[in-house]
């Protein structure tokens, strides 16, 4: 998956989400977690940007971090809001797996920046 596809596909669940924390019931645990996962996952997509346009190999993996953090902030936003029951699982369902994916490949994406970082880096200690 390019770049391109992939901030495509992060802010395309800023957007999911913030549709779903629109339908959220009008009360105040809705409403703290509605705040608090449009902020994560909008967040997402933002900080993929940014790490789209990494000076550095490390500046990169520094905001990447980010995005796996925030990634993850949803997913657990997602499952609060199943598992106290305040939104059907059955309609996160798919947003759940979506979001889980995100997570994992930024972490592949990670350790294949750390990888090639530090095969450079043995190279440059062999020359």
């Amino acid at each position: 998956m390019d770049k391109y596809e992939f901030q495509k596909r992060t802010k395309q669940l800023a957007i999911r989400i913030i549709h779903v924390s629109n339908a959220l019931p009008k009360t105040l645990a809705a409403d703290v977690i509605g705040r608090q996962i449009v902020r994560s996952a909008s967040s997402v997509g933002a900080n993929y940007r940014a790490a789209s346009r990494a000076k550095s190999t490390s500046d990169m993996i520094n905001k990447l971090k980010i995005v796996e953090e925030e990634a993850d902030e949803t997913l657990f936003w997602l499952e609060i809001l199943a598992e106290s029951e305040i939104v059907p699982e059955s309609r996160l369902k798919d947003l759940i797996q979506e979001t889980d994916e995100i997570v994992a490949t930024t972490v592949a994406s990670i350790k294949t920046l750390r990888n090639r970082q530090s095969s450079i880096t043995n190279r440059k200690s062999y020359d």
